[in-house]
């Protein structure tokens, strides 16, 4: 249950001259799985030449069957929750209760969770399967909110899925020409290391906000501890017992902790519920549950309704609001994408101990090409842009190394079409908990930081703390590349800044600017 450090996993063979081409990978895969079987939560396991192990590598990465297993479902339940929310933000039980399009038209929310669970299940399981790597895939919130928010105003649904297609098109060639990986290898340790940490300040955010304990105020400092000041909810008290409870399980190095954690913490969530009534939150019912509330009832199985899969329009919104201004949402959706999960791959892997010294990490071009499929299949079946989730984390924390974790948590999801009713019995207060304790886990890779040095020490500082107080990851890979370069370049360092590097910042720079480049075109 340890976050690996790969900075720690050194053996004497590091010291000798690298090999180059085949040799080199096979060097530092053999390296990577040494240093997890000697950092690992327990000693190094058996053998075993079972298919599973084999196919999967999972004594060789330091794991077991048991661990991808129970960090497979951990990843689950902290992810389930997508399944609920996904429909509430892009759909509803009505056109009076839903984001309505330019013409109109609006989803269903029942349809939108089916496949909301379809596709992330699938890509999922294939991710696991492809790029053995322990990282679950779901309807990206940044881009379905952007799409509910923005995007409808301007086109219809269909075409506005259209677009993501569009966006997951030009990922999956960006990964397989290369220059996705090219671009990752530009980007300085130092970088990657401070990505790493401002996921984890970001995930464990989420947590405090999602449950309650930390909100906006009116008037006021923008966020504040509980209500007015002090904690007076009943299920932002659920939450604290679970971070506690899960944090004295994970400090004790207890096999399963976090999964214990959010079990026990569920059963006592639907037992004040029982004896309590609070209910679900809303604007009469302030104190009540976030999103979930835990309670069976009514009917448990259902079948899902596959009728928006194939729903979009590739090319329906250049017609409509021209070529321009469609290819700036394009653009918007690709760097808010791209960088998202670069940033959160980056994060996952260091916390998996599976990355090695420069910041990459095994079958790095199939997973971003993976990973660019799922926003073309999220497009394709009107759940939106499917991309890596940081939340598989939890998961990781529990002890997955391998793809054999995705599979399971890729099942769960194909599951949870049928079981919506068990998977919303999770409360997100719950789910939260675990989040907050796996961002503390992430925060060891701030030591990979050379704060002494004020070049590095500002685009490290800024990389952290602008994903959680601007809520995207994607920002803040923009502002530490931009000031790397810029810093480093009026420094003297010019030569240690990559021209991929510089690219990039022209891009971000762009993207920053997106709002006023829109309504120069007219947009």
């Amino acid at each position: 249950m340890t976050i690996l450090d790969p900075a720690e996993m050194r053996t004497a063979t590091e010291k000798q001259a690298a090999p180059s081409g085949a040799g080199q990978t096979e060097a530092r895969e053999k390296h990577t799985a040494t240093g997890l079987a000697r950092r690992g939560s327990s000693p190094k396991p058996p053998a075993s030449n079972s298919f599973l192990d084999r196919f999967f590598q999972i004594t060789k990465r330091g794991s077991t069957l048991a661990r991808e297993f129970r960090g497979g479902i951990v990843t689950f339940f902290t992810m389930a929750y997508i399944v609920i929310l996904n429909p509430l933000i892009l759909g509803g039980f009505s056109a009076q209760n839903a984001p309505t399009d330019v013409a109109g038209g609006w989803l269903s929310a029942a349809q939108v969770g089916a496949v909301t669970g379809l596709t992330a299940g699938v890509m999922t399981v294939l991710f696991g399967l492809i790029a053995n790597l322990p990282f679950g895939l779901a309807a990206g919130l940044g881009i379905n909110s952007f799409l509910a928010v923005a995007v409808i105003h301007e086109v219809t649904w269909p075409e506005a899925m259209g677009l993501v297609v569009i966006n997951g098109i030009l990922i999956v060639l960006f990964g397989v020409t290369g220059a996705r990986t090219a671009i990752f290898k530009a980007v300085p340790k130092e970088l990657k290391a401070a990505i790493t940490v401002g996921i984890g300040l970001f995930i464990a955010f989420i947590g405090f906000v999602d449950s309650g304990f930390v909100r906006p105020t009116k008037g006021g400092p923008p966020v504040q501890l509980g209500t007015d000041g002090s904690i007076t909810s009943i299920p932002t008290l659920v939450f604290i017992v679970g971070l506690l409870v899960m944090g004295i399980l994970v400090a004790r190095k207890i096999q399963g902790g976090l999964l214990i954690g959010i079990v026990a913490t569920t059963v006592l969530a639907a037992v004040v519920e029982a004896v309590m009534h609070i209910g679900p939150g809303s604007a009469a019912n302030p104190g009540g549950w976030h999103l979930n509330t835990p309670v069976l009832s009514g009917q448990l199985v259902s079948a899902p309704d596959f009728s928006l899969v194939g729903h979009f329009d590739l090319f329906g919104s250049f017609s409509r609001i021209g070529g321009l201004a469609a290819t700036m949402l394009v653009f918007t959706l690709v760097f808010t994408n791209f960088f998202d999960a670069m940033g959160t791959m980056t994060g996952l892997a260091k916390s998996a101990g599976v990355a090695y010294k420069d910041g990459t990490f095994p079958k790095l071009k199939s997973a971003f090409i993976v990973e660019g499929l799922g926003a073309v299949a999220g497009g394709a079946t009107s759940g939106s842009s499917n991309t890596v989730y940081i939340d598989s984390a939890a998961g990781i924390g529990e002890g997955a190394r391998t793809g054999l974790a995705s599979v399971v948590t890729g099942l769960l999801f194909l599951g949870s079409m049928f079981l919506t009713p068990l998977t919303s019995v999770v409360p997100l207060e719950v789910a939260a908990a675990a989040l907050v304790v796996v961002g503390a886990m992430m925060m060891a890779q701030i030591r990979e930081i050379k704060f002494s040095k004020f070049s590095v020490a500002l685009p490290a500082f800024l990389t952290i703390v602008t994903m959680p107080l601007t809520y995207s990851i994607a920002n803040g890979i923009g502002v530490g590349f931009i000031s790397w370069a810029v810093i480093h370049s009026a420094a003297g360092k010019g030569k240690k800044v990559h021209p991929l590097m510089w690219v990039v910042t022209v891009g971000f720079l762009i993207y920053f600017a997106r709002g006023p480049i829109s309504t120069l075109m007219g947009g």
